[in-house]
């Protein structure tokens, strides 16, 4: 599959976006241990799907992973960074088992309460929709992390249905289609823009 196109630029090289707090660059073998400490701290693990491998394998198969996104289709997640302080992972995730793309976060709980969460996922899906023209994005959780699903709310995707992902039989699903995020912030698409 080769990576997206928009206006004739190939999309294939890992981007940074910079937010007012926030800067959201694609992780590196170096954050490794930072990673490690975020994604596996009992607070984020207990609401991320269960890894059979150790730690150190998990880590560099998960940043393995979001090289080969953005490879392959110009997307991944993204290191989310405070300070040059590695606080979480977010962005796009393009899920095969449901053929449509999701923005997801995980936080150290010390960036819990803040607003990272929106402010980075709000970046995620202007990058989404409005460069990479993308048709919808979804977002999911378990039904009792009422924080994520509050997000997803603030973030204008609305909830849509129940399903299975990774070991978890109830997930809630919320989402929000291209043509919805363009009228709600009033975005004129370039082709409309050069006539």
């Amino acid at each position: 599959m080769s990576p997206p196109s928009r206006g004739g630029k190939v999309l294939g090289k890992m981007t940074t976006l910079h937010t007012a707090r926030l800067t959201l660059r694609p992780l590196m073998p170096g954050d490794s241990e930072a990673y490690a400490a975020m994604r596996f701290h009992p607070g984020v693990a207990r609401w991320l799907p269960p890894l059979a491998v150790d730690r150190a394998e998990a880590v560099r198969n998960t940043i393995a992973r979001f090289e080969a996104g953005w490879r392959e289709r110009g997307y991944a997640p993204w290191g989310v960074f405070r300070d040059d302080r590695l606080i979480g992972h977010g962005g796009l995730n393009f899920v095969p088992e449901f053929g449509e793309t999701e923005v997801l976060w995980a936080l150290h709980p010390d960036a819990w309460g803040h607003g990272f969460a929106t402010e980075m996922a709000r970046a995620a899906l202007v990058y989404g929709f409005e460069t990479l023209g993308l048709d919808l994005i979804f977002a999911m959780t378990l039904p009792d992390n009422l924080p994520s699903q509050a997000v997803m709310k603030r973030l204008g995707l609305t909830y849509r249905r129940r399903v299975q992902y990774k070991g978890f039989d109830d997930i809630v699903w919320f989402d929000r289609d291209r043509a919805g995020w363009m009228q709600r912030h009033a975005v004129i698409p370039s082709a409309a823009r050069d006539l």
